[in-house]
C-alpha cells in the first residue's frame, strides 16, 4: 500500500480526496495541503483527513503526490516532490510553460520516479471500448462544448478543454504533426472562449477540434473516420457507435445493408455495432493505474512524455491564435 497526500484541495481536489478513500486496497490517504485556510478546514472535515501545513511536509511522509492545484503550481510542487524522491501524479495540463515540462523530464529521469498525467478521457469507458476498432484513422472530428464556468477560465479553452482531445487523438493517431491552423474569440474572458484548430499529420491523417465553454449545452464527441468504418464516440454519456464495411462473400443477406461500388468491385454489407458500456469512474481507474505503473515500474498509460507532447501541439495551437490576431 502506498502512501499518498494530495497537493490541493478544490473542486477537483476533494474528487481526488475521495477516491483515493475509495481506493484502500492502493493507498493510504495521508492527507493533503492547501494553502487556502478556508478550504482546508472544509475539506478536512468533510473527508476526516488531515489538513498538512505546508507542502513540504506532506512530501516528506507520503510515498507518492497528487499534484491537483492551478495549472501556474504544478511545475514547482512537482519539481519538489521528485526532487524528495517521490511519485507523482499531476493533473492537465502537465505544466504552465515546456520548458518547465522539460525540466520535470529532467528531474523524473534522473530520480527515475513515476509520473503521470491527468489526461482522463483515456480512461473514459467508451474510448476503451473503442481502442480495437482503430484502425489508423485518416479524418477526426471532435467537440468539446462547455456550458459557462468561471472556474477554468484562468486559462485559454485550449488548455481548459481542447487538449483533453489533442491527447486523445495523439494516442490514435501513429504519426507526427506536419502543420496546425487556428481561429479563435474571447467573448466573455480575457484569452480564448471557443476555438477551432485543424491539426495535419505526416500520414494524411486531418483533425478538426472544436472547443468552447461558451455553449448552451455541453458535448463531448469524437468521430473517427478510417477505410471502411466510422467510430463515434460520446466521452460526454459513454457511448460508442461503431459502423464497418465488410466485403460480402457470395449471396448477400436479403436483411443486410448493401453497397454497391460498381465497376464489377465487390459488393460491401454495413455492419453496425453499440457495444455496451460498463460504467466506470474515469478518475478512479486512472488513479488506480497510477498505482499500478508505480508498483509494476512500467510506463503510465498517460506518460509525463504523453502530456508534454499535448502542451507541445496545444502551445502550437495557441501560437496560431495569436499569429491570427497579429495579422488582423
Amino acid at each position: 500500500m502506498l502512501k499518498i497526500g494530495v497537493l490541493g484541495a478544490g473542486h477537483l481536489g476533494k474528487i481526488h480526496i475521495r477516491l483515493i478513500r475509495e481506493l484502500g486496497e492502493h493507498y493510504q490517504l495521508l492527507g493533503f495541503h492547501d494553502p487556502h485556510e478556508e478550504t482546508a478546514q472544509e475539506a478536512a472535515a468533510l473527508f476526516n483527513t488531515r489538513a498538512y501545513a505546508t507542502a513540504e511536509e506532506l512530501i516528506a511522509e507520503a510515498d507518492c503526490i497528487d499534484i491537483v492545484t492551478p495549472t501556474l503550481y504544478h511545475f514547482e510542487l512537482a519539481a519538489l516532490a521528485l526532487k524528495a524522491g517521490k511519485h507523482v501524479f499531476i493533473e492537465k495540463p502537465i505544466t504552465q510553460t515546456l520548458d518547465e515540462a522539460y525540466e520535470l523530464i529532467r528531474i523524473a529521469q534522473e530520480t527515475k520516479a513515476t509520473v503521470q498525467v491527468g489526461h482522463v478521457e483515456r480512461f473514459n469507458p467508451a474510448f476503451q471500448a473503442a481502442l480495437p476498432f482503430f484502425r489508423e484513422p485518416m479524418f477526426i472530428e471532435t467537440h468539446r462544448l462547455a456550458q459557462f464556468n468561471p472556474r477554468g477560465t484562468d486559462v485559454p479553452v485550449v488548455l481548459d478543454l481542447m487538449i483533453h482531445d489533442i491527447d486523445v487523438i495523439l494516442s490514435v493517431v501513429k504519426s507526427e504533426v506536419r502543420s496546425i491552423s487556428a481561429s479563435g474569440v474571447a467573448v466573455i474572458s480575457e484569452s480564448d472562449d471557443i476555438t477551432n484548430a485543424r491539426i495535419e499529420f505526416e500520414n494524411g491523417c486531418v483533425a478538426n477540434l472544436t472547443s468552447s465553454r461558451i455553449s448552451l449545452k455541453n458535448m463531448r464527441k469524437s468521430r473517427f473516420f478510417q477505410k471502411d468504418a466510422y467510430i463515434s464516440v460520446d466521452f460526454l454519456t459513454k457511448e460508442l457507435e461503431v459502423f464497418r464495411m465488410q466485403t460480402i462473400e457470395g449471396e448477400a443477406d436479403p436483411f443486410d445493408i448493401v453497397f454497391d461500388p460498381g465497376n464489377n468491385a465487390p459488393k460491401k454489407k454495413v455492419l453496425f455495432d453499440k457495444p455496451d458500456i460498463e460504467e466506470s469512474n474515469a478518475i478512479r481507474e486512472e488513479l488506480s493505474s497510477f498505482h499500478h505503473a508505480i508498483t509494476t515500474q512500467s510506463r503510465p498509460v498517460v506518460s509525463i512524455e504523453d502530456g508534454t507532447k499535448a502542451l507541445e501541439v496545444a502551445t502550437l495551437v495557441l501560437e496560431k491564435l495569436n499569429q491570427a490576431k497579429f495579422s488582423l
